[in-house]
Order: structure tokens, then sequence, then C-alpha cells
């Protein structure tokens, strides 16, 4: 029996998250497809062939793309080869849209049929490329709830079954055994500062210096990113009142009082986990002025962009400082009004993102696609 050979591109942690899940269902229910990808351990653990791992493809920011742009270029011939020597017949690419763009367009030359998992942020900024996607890509599958109608003011239909969050989280709350094993029994002030070194430069030492106003009443847990050596966190000179936890945030979300948080994925994380939340987001001056000059969106955290409303408060930029930090967070403690507000908005962002079942629903729906 031939196989169809299916080539994954992620290029950061969340999508190697969603990807490997949707293999998962995917092998489940059909042994006729073979995988490859760039991706990271979670793509590894469910049996497909890592390529180039996430760790070496993670750059963010105008700026820190251009100084990074030769080993871009390289990482595009090689991903070419790569997709090549597979003989790739269906090319999956998730999220990571600066890159998987770009490969979009040379696979459909290529006669690779393309599909797309997690939309580009369209709606959000450079909305042209919405035409680009419907002459390059076959299928997308979004994962916000208002894509399919963005996208259908263009004619062109978008899959969506669900947040693929949703299933991690359930799955992570079936077969979670242990607690984490912290010295205090105080409520968890929980610090999840991203998985990008820039931001982290940029962020950790205002949020460290923030949590230390709670280290009396809490005790502050870092999220270390799985693609971070502990050494790396070691150059922030954590203090005593500090735990640095690694491959454990769903561990430490499902404990966690109060949250500072780095936008991006994390923050809709946290909120599925009902954890009150202050979210941090600054990059090198210049990047921010050329993504305030292009991005018409107002907000930068999923839970307000899915709510359309501010249900957790955004420190961006100039804003980003430890001081805010602490007043926000003090608003958010046990018996606070805004704590109380906040856990409402986030069991309707709860029902409004549907049912759990996603990566089942999707690979079902792309098993009978590529029949």
């Amino acid at each position: 029996m031939s196989k169809t050979n299916v080539f994954i591109l992620s290029g950061e942690a969340s999508g190697d998250l969603h990807a490997a899940n949707l293999v998962h269902a995917w092998k489940k229910n059909s042994a006729k497809f073979d995988f490859q990808a760039w991706g990271g351990d979670r793509l590894s653990s469910e049996g497909v062939e890592i390529k180039k791992h996430i760790r070496e493809l993670a750059f963010m920011g105008f700026v820190e793309v251009l100084q990074n742009l030769p080993t871009i270029l390289k990482n595009f011939k090689l991903c070419k080869q790569h997709i090549l020597d597979f003989k790739t017949d269906v090319l999956l690419l998730v999220d990571y849209p600066g890159f998987n763009l770009r490969m979009a367009k040379w696979a459909k030359s290529k006669g690779i049929k393309v599909i797309y998992y997690i939309s580009p942020t369209v709606w959000a900024w450079k909305e042209n490329r919405v035409h680009q996607i419907k002459r390059d890509v076959d299928r997308m599958y979004a994962i916000l709830p208002f894509e399919p109608a963005f996208y259908q003011k263009f004619n062109m239909e978008v899959h969506y079954f669900g947040h693929p969050l949703l299933d991690e989280i359930e799955r992570f709350r079936q077969t979670q055994k242990t607690e984490l094993d912290l010295h205090s029994t105080r409520p968890i002030l929980a610090v999840l500062p991203g998985s990008r070194k820039q931001e982290l430069r940029k962020k950790l030492p205002l949020m460290l210096k923030a949590a230390e106003a709670f280290k009396n009443s809490h005790q502050v847990v870092i999220a270390g990113a799985p693609n971070l050596p502990v050494s790396f966190y070691e150059e922030f000179e954590l203090g005593e009142h500090v735990t640095l936890v690694q491959n454990q945030t769903y561990q430490l979300l499902s404990q966690a009082n109060l949250a500072l948080v780095t936008s991006g994925t994390a923050t809709l994380e946290t909120a599925l986990f009902r954890v009150p939340q202050v979210v941090c987001y600054k990059s090198s001056t210049l990047s921010y002025r050329i993504a305030k000059a292009l991005v018409k969106i107002k907000f930068i955290s999923l839970v307000n962009l899915i709510m359309d409303k501010e249900v957790v408060r955004e420190l961006i930029q100039q804003e980003c400082q430890s001081d805010l930090m602490i007043v926000e967070l003090n608003k958010l403690l046990d018996g606070q009004q805004a704590r109380s507000e906040m856990l409402s908005a986030y069991d309707q962002l709860i029902n409004l993102l549907g049912q759990n079942g996603c990566s089942e629903k999707m690979a079902l729906d792309l098993i009978e696609y590529l029949k």
C-alpha cells in the first residue's frame, strides 16, 4: 500500500504542540500517511522524524528578523531540500506565517498540496495577504471563532473545529497526577515570560522586580521555556523567593493564584486555567513603532481579541513597567471585584471557544479531504 508523505512545518513551541496533537489523532484514524517535520520534542514524541528543531528557528520582531536574515535565507533553502528529498505529497504549515507563507507559494508551484493550520493574523495586519493565501493554500483550518467570517468576506472557505488548547488542557487534566514540588503552601504568583531570548531579556527583569513586591504573600514561580536551558535563567540572578520550573507550565497554571504573562498563546492558556492575569509586552523601540504603524487591532492578548473587549489588562511598551504591574496585580488579589469580573469573563470565553475535540475532528476532515 503506497503511503501519502506529509511534511510538517512548525516554527515555534505552540505550533509543535498543536501539530503533535493533530498527528496523534491522524495516526489513530489512518495508517496511510508518513510524516517528517521541522518541529520540536512534541512532534518527535509522536514518532515524527524531525529534520530541523524549532530551537534553531525562533526569531521575533522586524529588527531581529533583519539581524538574522542570512540564517533565515539558509533555512528556506534547506527546508525546500528536505521537502523535495521526502517526495512530499502534502505540506502541512502550522502558524509561523513569515516563513510558511513563502513556503506555501513555493510548494504550490511544485504541485504539492498545501494545508495551513492556524491562520496567519491577516485580520490584524497585511489584510491583502488573504489573496496570496487563496492562491497558494488548498485548505485552511482556523482556531479562532471569528476567523471563518473574516475569510468569508473574500469568498474563501475556512474550517473551524474549536481551539486545540481546549484538548491539550483537557488531556493534561485527565493525565495529571502530581503537583509541583514547592517549599511553601503560600498562593502562587506565576511568571510566564515567553520562550524567546530577546523577549526574556527585555521583560523578565521587570516582571521579577514586580513579583518581588509579593514575596511575603505569594511564592513566585517562573515557567521556564522548554527550548531554553536552566543556565540561561541564571543570568537573571533569581532571588531565594523565586522558583524556576521547566516543562511544567500547565502544572504551574493549575495551581496558580495570579499570573504575569507575556502576550501570546500563554494569555489564552492562563485564562483557560482560570488564573487572573496581567499581560506584559515590550519589544525594541523600532520594532514596536513599525508594528504600531502596520497592525490594526485594539488588543494584543488572545483573551481580549477573542472577547473583543478588555478582559485582561495589557501593559504594552512604555506601560510595561514594574510599578504598573504591581498596581494591576493588586487589583486581582483574592476578594477583589476585578478578580471576580475577570473570572466571570473567562467563563464566557470558554463557552465562546466551543467544544473539545478539535484535533480529532480536524484529523478526520483531513483524512477525508486527502482521499
